[in-house]
């Protein structure tokens, strides 16, 4: 089948880069440790002539053979490489961000190819504590390729910062980041709580269930600050095994994370909506097993996201010529 786009998912620490036939399908995929954070740094040729740029380098290692086959085909990226430490900067987008708003406002970077990069932009809410985000609102707009306008609904996506997004008539209307990911592993690798903990074992659903319940419960509301330490204490009186902590301590976590998502719900004064996840399969069992606890009723898990988001965002944005919108698959 002949590619119509190339889709780059462009992080902190990887790349991922996708072929995209008709209706964004995915016709070849590879993924690279080639992050913003750890571009390649051997100079070589590229279309000729000599580059040292981390960037340039990266772009051709993850697709330069694509564009050598085919030298026309246009070039849509997201994520970081998007930022101030980026290839270019795009500039945030307000909330509220649509898809309307996001591919009208792409950056381009000329690569030395000759190549045009179109990258979209993040998005920004302007609060007393502003929030942004990087990636996740393409993965948004994929979700909601698949979902219309069906309301209410809550997109979580989970990982080191974990975001919650609220979304009204097709917008990104508000979202909430939780750094649980970044401080499990803190606490884990650089804390005494992880001086008892038997890392590495099969997940321990029973432990993980005690950790959330824990959160939700009335002995939760002395805050994580307190109820961490129940990890260790725990072990100490025999109550939780070695292997057990560590699941137990990512359910006290993640309780505590829809502990306050339900707190702020509770505060716009809205009902507990349906739920959609986008992220590894592992991690998002989890989180769908503490939603449940929590109350939520609807929880549903998205795959391809990311590439949907790019290609609707490539198509709205006239990149594309006559393809139609792909729809999102959902467990």
């Amino acid at each position: 089948m002949q590619a119509q786009l190339i889709a780059l998912d462009w992080g902190t620490t990887s790349l991922r880069a996708y072929r995209l036939g008709h209706q964004g399908q995915v016709l070849e995929h590879r993924s690279l440790s080639a992050g913003i954070m750890q571009l390649p740094s051997t100079p070589r040729q590229i279309a000729g002539q000599p580059c040292s740029n981390g960037f340039e380098l990266a772009f051709d290692q993850a697709c330069g053979d694509w564009l050598d086959a085919e030298p026309r085909l246009p070039v849509i990226a997201c994520g970081m490489v998007g930022s101030a430490q980026g290839w270019r900067e795009a500039a945030y987008q307000p909330t509220p961000a649509s898809l309307d708003a996001l591919s009208a406002t792409l950056t381009t970077v000329r690569s030395v190819r000759g190549v045009d990069i179109h990258i979209i932009a993040g998005v920004i809410q302007r609060s007393a504590l502003p929030n942004v985000m990087r990636g996740e609102e393409t993965q948004v707009l994929g979700i909601l390729a698949g979902q219309g306008n069906a309301q209410p609904l809550l997109i979580g996506l989970p990982g080191s910062h974990s975001k919650w997004v609220r979304v009204s008539e097709g917008r990104i209307v508000h979202f909430d980041t939780f750094m649980t990911g970044e401080v499990y592993a803190a606490l884990c690798a650089h804390t005494l709580l992880g001086r008892t903990m038997q890392p590495g074992g099969e997940f321990d659903l029973q432990a993980f269930e005690q950790g959330v319940a824990v959160a939700l419960s009335s002995a939760g509301q002395a805050g994580l600050l307190s109820t961490i330490f129940s990890s260790r204490t725990l072990g100490l009186t025999g109550q939780l095994t070695a292997s057990a902590q560590p699941d137990y301590l990512s359910g006290l976590l993640i309780g505590h994370e829809l502990a306050g998502l339900c707190a702020s719900l509770r505060q716009q004064q809205a009902p507990l909506p349906a739920v959609v996840l986008v992220g590894s399969d592992s991690l998002c069992q989890r989180y769908r097993q503490a939603l449940v606890l929590a109350g939520f009723s609807s929880v549903t898990l998205a795959e391809q996201a990311t590439e949907c988001g790019l290609w609707q965002v490539a198509r709205q944005a006239g990149l594309l010529s006559g393809a139609d919108s792909v729809l999102l698959k959902e467990l």
